[in-house]
């Protein structure tokens, strides 16, 4: 397998780290804006089956052109979610499989945001299912941690633990501290923003997809692993979007612990119009400069993926499901738990871009080797689950399950 990687931030990073320990692919080209940062992921695992180039993720022909160059079979995006729909159609321009961790932009319902869905998460990839199909190619979408794993996770409990499903619920909770910040996210703000403060989207058997307000529905969840009681609640995210396509469930949420601190930051930052992405015009040395309001705050906080010397704690990814089996009820908590000190010693990654990369490579694997298989757009529920969570073994990160 000849895999482009682009986008060597973070994430991207750390697919390199986990890659290089796997013999499954020839060939990896770590691409990115910044050829430096592509240089030193690949300097940083000296393995010389990596090789660093310089892409602009949103120029579709320059993508299928270096596609092509190189020989590739797939294009892994570990760039932000601006770059899916660039990214995927590069792919399928230059013939080869694709494969993300979140997917196409939604925009809000124009008149009832907090009722209705507009253009949902996923759309415009779906809209374009039938030409990978016909093509017999395969785009295997929102195949990180969340979603990637959490869904994995609904596909093994249909499968194997549930007679029927009443309820599947993604809980994500952590207890990390970053010493030194008083605000300091462990993942993108860029996407936390936008995955944050759009309408929560529900799935209910008799109405749908629907949406509510932000931070709706707050629960306190009890994590494994020492994390503890943490409250959650309602955020947009692409498996509420994808688990019912292929897994029958009577309803669908996902919930994030976020912290009331994180809520009331996000809020403020909502109330100012800092979390538009249409460039605002702003005075600069050589005259005016328009920018986008979030791209600031981004800048204006550390990067994530440099946080990991300075991070305490555990993050947890999981899917809580209710239901039926042997005419018994059941529910159970599915979950993958990462120790950033473990991550910081085994990896040099901090523990939340360490496990999502972890999945992407996972699944490079099985369809390296013909587990998976398929064409068309493809989430990671239309997958068997089982290859999957023994290989996250094999790798030497096991899930657990816990009966509620």
């Amino acid at each position: 397998m000849r895999v482009l990687l682009v986008g060597a931030g973070g994430v991207g990073t750390a697919v390199t780290r986990i890659a290089a320990r796997r013999p499954f692919f020839d060939l990896m080209v770590v691409a990115d804006y910044d050829r430096a940062r592509a240089e030193a992921a690949v300097a940083a695992v000296g393995d010389d089956r990596f090789r660093a180039e310089r892409v602009d993720a949103g120029d579709e022909a320059a993508v299928a052109a270096l596609l092509a160059r190189h020989g590739c079979d797939v294009l892994l995006n570990a760039t932000d979610p601006r770059f899916v729909m660039p990214l995927f159609r590069a792919a399928r321009k230059a013939g080869t499989d694709y494969l993300d961790m979140a997917m196409s932009l939604s925009r809000p319902h124009p008149e009832l945001p907090y009722e209705e869905c507009g253009v949902k998460l996923g759309d415009e990839q779906f809209a374009l299912a039938g030409e990978w199909e016909q093509a017999g190619a395969l785009a295997l979408v929102g195949m990180g941690v969340e979603p990637g794993l959490s869904d994995v996770f609904a596909r093994y409990a249909a499968d194997e633990l549930f007679d029927r499903i009443e309820e599947i619920g993604i809980r994500d909770g952590a207890n990390l501290t970053v010493d030194g910040y008083d605000f300091a996210p462990s993942f993108s703000i860029w996407t936390t923003i936008e995955e944050c403060l759009n309408p929560p989207v529900v799935y209910e058997r008799e109405r749908g997809w629907f949406t509510t307000a932000p931070f709706s529905e707050p629960e306190v969840f009890d994590f494994p692993d020492g994390i503890g009681p943490v409250e959650c609640v309602n955020v947009e995210h692409e498996e509420v979007l994808l688990v019912p396509r292929w897994v029958d469930a009577r309803r669908v949420t996902f919930k994030y612990g976020l912290g009331n601190q994180f809520i009331e930051t996000l809020k403020t930052l909502h109330l100012l119009g800092l979390d538009r992405t249409e460039p605002v015009t702003v005075p600069g040395a050589d005259g005016p400069v328009a920018v986008s309001p979030r791209d600031v705050v981004a800048a204006s906080l550390p990067d994530p993926a440099t946080l990991g010397e300075r991070m305490r704690g555990k993050t947890c990814a999981g899917t809580w499901v209710r239901g039926v089996k042997d005419g018994q009820p059941r529910e159970v908590y599915l979950y993958h738990v990462v120790d950033n000190e473990w991550s910081m010693a085994e990896y040099g990654c901090q523990a939340v871009v360490w496990q999502t990369a972890l999945n992407p490579v996972v699944a490079l694997e099985l369809l390296a080797t013909g587990a998976w298989s398929g064409s068309g757009v493809l989430g990671p529920e239309a997958f068997p689950a089982r290859p999957f969570l023994d290989l996250l073994a094999e790798y030497g990160s096991p899930w657990g399950l816990r009966e509620q």
